[in-house]
């Protein structure tokens, strides 16, 4: 018998644990009316061994997590482990809320790379969530396999040199009926079509004509999810080669609570109007080891290392290569001081100014010293881990609109 009755369940693979399911329940207490038509909600979460049958931690209250946040191929952070939730516990939830979420590709072409930062800031403000995000370098031979279905066409090759001709932007983003919703922000598919019939949509204001258009969109949920396995192999590969220059470069990460707060297309419009090139740009969840050791030069010195670190692990970052001119000080000056408060009293216009709460979650970091950048920017994401051990984590929902369901989750520690 299932110790959670109806909740729904997750799995994580654990170095030092054995098997374990841990339950989510963020319960509406009450309708607010129109002001919180959702409720309000109390967050608790239980640890259970599944192998030996028994509970590990009584239900306690995680106030970090939501339900938006519960869907398969997301990762969560849920008291300091990274979790990759990969399956639904139920049937109930699979068609609740599988049937409400679609992935699909975004695709930013060379043409609008100067733009990115805007048409980010469309797709969060359009309700999607972005999964995964990478600027890359297609060679011909990927280019090729991304538009296979396109060779016999006039305009086959030259569709290949434009696509090849510069970085691109390739993003997963996730949302209700995401492949049709996508398709309609771009389209039409000319872009001086666009000018004259739509005039609101990304093509019309990014695009050019008919193969400089801007951006991209898959035309089913088939093909989107081809085209994800693309650009996001799922079986381990890593799929088309980054961006990154590595010389006369400095490192910024937008920190989790900056883009959980939708505000990634905002500071990337920033950076890029006050004459900076992003190189490269990548969307990744770091280990508490991994952050560890990249503020290691922090340690004794800064007081706020541990919230520092507990910040940078607690979610998706952003990551991005920055060149200009001796980058590290100019940039560092335009990141402003890492008090906002400060900040908005000195620097008004920087980002940590802008963007800001505290010292903790002031939206960005960058590089402090001048010969750590390319050190930081070598960096990269936190290394593949193995496993034999599972744990079992076990997330469940209620909603007015859906009522109760199950999600649940594999993940590699």
């Amino acid at each position: 018998m299932d110790p959670f009755g109806s909740d729904s369940a997750f799995t994580e693979e654990d170095e030092q644990k054995p098997r374990m399911k841990l339950s989510m329940s963020p319960i509406v207490l009450s309708h607010l009316g129109d002001c919180c038509p959702h409720g309000s909600l109390e967050h608790t979460g239980e640890r259970y061994d599944v192998k030996n049958h028994r509970t590990f931690l009584k239900r306690t209250k995680y106030e970090s997590l939501h339900l938006e946040d519960l869907f398969v191929g997301n990762k969560i952070t849920v008291f300091s482990r990274h979790l990759s939730l990969v399956d639904y516990g139920d049937q109930y939830t699979a068609r609740k809320l599988g049937s409400r979420k679609e992935r699909t590709l975004a695709l930013i072409k060379p043409d609008a790379m100067p733009r990115i930062g805007e048409i980010i800031d469309i797709i969060i403000n359009a309700g999607f969530t972005i999964t995964k995000a990478k600027m890359m370098v297609l060679s011909r031979k990927e280019a090729a396999d991304f538009y296979i279905d396109h060779q016999s066409k006039p305009f086959y090759n030259e569709l290949l040199q434009f696509i090849t001709s510069g970085p691109i932007v390739a993003m997963e983003i996730l949302g209700d009926d995401a492949v049709c919703k996508w398709k309609t922000l771009l389209e039409p598919a000319n872009s001086a079509v666009a000018q004259t019939d739509a005039l609101d949509s990304i093509r019309a204001n990014f695009g050019h004509d008919g193969l400089r258009n801007a951006a991209h969109g898959p035309d089913s949920v088939a093909s989107a999810a081809q085209e994800l396995e693309l650009f996001f192999p799922s079986s381990g590969g890593r799929g088309p080669v980054n961006s990154a220059k590595f010389t006369n470069c400095t490192c910024c990460i937008i920190k989790p609570h900056a883009v959980n707060e939708g505000l990634a297309g905002k500071i990337i419009k920033a950076i890029i109007s006050e004459g900076f090139q992003i190189s490269a740009l990548q969307m990744f969840n770091m280990e508490r080891a991994n952050v560890e050791e990249f503020f290691e030069i922090y340690k004794g010195v800064v007081a706020e290392y541990v919230e520092m670190v507990t910040e940078l692990c607690s979610g998706p970052c952003i990551a991005m290569e920055i060149i200009q001119p001796e980058p590290p000080k100019v940039f560092r000056d335009f990141c402003g001081p890492s008090d906002p408060e400060i900040a908005r009293h000195l620097r008004p216009g920087t980002l940590r100014a802008v963007f800001g709460k505290n010292k903790i979650q002031n939206a960005v970091h960058c590089t402090d010293l001048p010969e750590d950048g390319l050190l930081e920017i070598r960096y990269g994401s936190p290394m593949d881990r193995d496993s034999h051990k599972f744990w079992c984590w076990k997330f469940s929902w209620l909603d007015p609109a859906l009522g109760r369901g199950e999600v649940m989750s594999y993940d590699k520690r």
